[in-house]
This record gives C-alpha cells, structure tokens and sequence, in this order.
C-alpha cells in the first residue's frame, strides 16, 4: 500500500492524491485496510470523540495481501472504522459478484454500506450518499453492568420499533 495523500481537509489536495494513482500491479487491498487502520487511524490522538470512515474503491480481487479479509475487518474494528466500499465492477463482468461479496462483507462488517454503481457518473452519488450517512448517524454506547475489560468480542443487536427503517451497525463491539 501507498500514501498519495495523508490526511487533510483540503478537497484539491485529497484530488491530487486520487489523480496521482496508476493502475498495475497487484492489489492490496486488505494491506491497505489493516495499515490505515492501525497506522493512522488507531494511533491518532484525538481530543474528543470523533467519527472514523474509510472509503474503498476498488473491484474487491485482493492479490497481494499479507493479511486475510478477516484480519483487516478486526483491524478496523479495532479502530472504530466504519469502511465503506464502491465497486468498480461492471455488472455481470467474470467474478465481478465473488468480489462485490467480499466488499458487502467488509461494509456489513463495519456498519458501512457497500455502493454497486453501474456506471461512472454514479460513484458521485455514492460519495454524496456516503456524505449523507456521516452527517446523519448517531453514536450509542451500552455498558453491561457485569462488563469486564477482557478485550473479547460482543455482538450485539441494535432494531427499529418502526417498519421501513433500517438501523445499519457493527455487529458488536
């Protein structure tokens, strides 16, 4: 995996970033998950509670990763990540389902959402739709009276009272 722009909030640097991208090679993908999450996003100070989001674009075939699918999603939940993925994959393109799979995966995972445009113009709207989701979410938290710290995983389930609403969560902490 490769930097090609660190954190910022300037939109034409995060754009420059982007254009200095070149296809080749193989992909890392979940490298580059588990690295983001561990390297940046799990070892930044942060002064008060923020809201962490990754954005994979990618058609979802990993070839040259050292870590596996499930080790890059426990990395991210590790880090309070939320991933959401937008599928480069044409649809009915070869294995291009096996790979939206995978990314439906790591989304779920994460409380993101995986976008399937099906053409270009539409992965602006994904990014709105993502846009949407980060200003509109709210953060719960639960301490079980007999809680322990023991760093084990627990699921939890989070539903709507009402028809046709859809909580979308991790599945545990």
């Amino acid at each position: 995996p490769e930097i090609t722009q660190d954190f910022t909030d300037s939109s034409e640097a995060l754009a420059k970033g982007v254009r200095s991208l070149k296809p080749g090679g193989g992909t890392a993908m979940y490298d580059a998950l588990y690295f983001a999450c561990r390297d940046k996003l799990l070892k930044s100070t942060q002064t008060r509670s923020v809201r962490r989001a990754v954005i994979l674009v990618t058609d979802g075939d990993d070839n040259s990763s050292h870590v596996t699918r499930e080790e890059a999603i426990d990395m991210a939940l590790r880090a309070n990540v939320i991933v959401y993925t937008i599928s480069t994959n044409f649809p009915g393109g070869g294995d291009s389902d096996k790979y939206d799979k995978v990314l439906d995966r790591i989304a779920d995972a994460t409380g993101g959402r995986a976008f399937k445009p099906f053409q270009l113009s539409e992965v602006a709207n994904a990014f709105a739709q993502i846009q949407d989701d980060l200003r509109s979410q709210y953060a719960l938290s639960y301490l079980p009276p007999d809680f322990v710290h023991d760093g084990r995983y627990r699921t939890i389930a989070i539903t709507a009272l009402h028809k046709g609403l859809k909580v979308r969560t991790r599945p545990g902490y």
